[in-house]
């Protein structure tokens, strides 16, 4: 593979199966790492946010729509499983629109969320190895499009973007995940527990990257980062705001006492 980084993210963004979008994924990855993806400083603009391309199921219904199942049943689980399924296949598209919309960024910026991309992917692809053996699929249950609506209201500000798709949605799995393994163990299903402890493990880098890009675009603007993630946070993000927060893995991941603090506060 070779031509421009901006048109292999468009690429896989436009994706529409599972299986193309993981292996374009992979190739342009694999090609990035290997220096032939340049990043063209005279591209076009990119296109106006959309939906990126998606297979014909899962159906995208609101939230409030999706039954509630627990781990006690096969199906349960498999929902479960699917569920988390549906978060990693949203944050390929996430990492690849980051990399394709937010120009003139330090090379660094395009090499984490390249990166980024590549471990949704092999996420995405562990877990639906997972759900296969529950004789299910990825479409085999209903899903809700949360992170892809935050992208869209973010799409003007990479500021905004950095604070709240890597840094709330995604580090959410940050607080829930420890339990959910610990859950599983219980019940046995050590497979699906393992998926969860290396996806655990790299969000707390993939989580990590939104705060350092968050960092320079606060520094760029001459912006004190804490007050900034409260007032996005107040703008944007309350009614997706859930405690308890695992502060040591966040903590890791970039965020400071104060932004902790904040957290609780409008959670609270």
């Amino acid at each position: 593979m070779s031509g421009t980084l901006f048109a292999a993210a468009r690429g896989c963004l436009d994706a529409s199966t599972p299986d193309d979008k993981l292996a374009l994924t992979f190739a342009a990855a694999e090609a990035f790492a290997r220096g032939e993806l340049v990043i063209d400083e005279a591209a076009p603009a990119p296109e106006p946010i959309r939906m990126p391309g998606r297979p014909e199921r899962p159906l995208l219904v609101h939230p409030r729509d999706l039954p509630k199942r627990g781990f006690g049943t096969v199906d349960g689980r498999a929902a479960f499983i699917h569920a988390i399924a549906h978060i990693e296949f949203n944050a390929i598209d996430l990492a690849w629109d980051a990399a394709y919309r937010f120009r003139g960024m330090p090379f660094g910026f395009y090499a984490d969320w390249v990166g980024v991309a590549a471990d949704e992917a092999r996420h995405f692809a562990m877990l639906r190895a997972r759900l296969r053996e529950f004789d299910r699929d990825y479409g085999s249950f209903d899903a809700h499009n949360g992170l892809w609506e935050m992208a869209e209201k973010t799409a003007h500000d990479g500021l905004a973007r950095m604070a709240l798709v890597p840094r709330v949605l995604e580090a959410r799995g940050l607080d829930v995940t420890p339990a959910m393994i610990v859950k599983l163990r219980s019940l046995g299903d050590d497979a699906t527990a393992e998926i969860l402890e290396v996806i655990l493990r790299e969000e707390v880098a993939h989580v990590a990257a939104g705060s350092r890009w968050f960092r320079w675009y606060c520094e760029r603007a001459g912006i004190e980062p804490a007050p900034r993630f409260r007032e996005l946070l107040g703008e944007y993000a309350r009614a997706v705001l859930y405690g308890p927060f695992n502060h040591a893995a966040r903590s890791a991941a970039g965020f400071d006492d104060e932004e902790l603090a904040a957290l609780e506060k409008l959670a609270g």
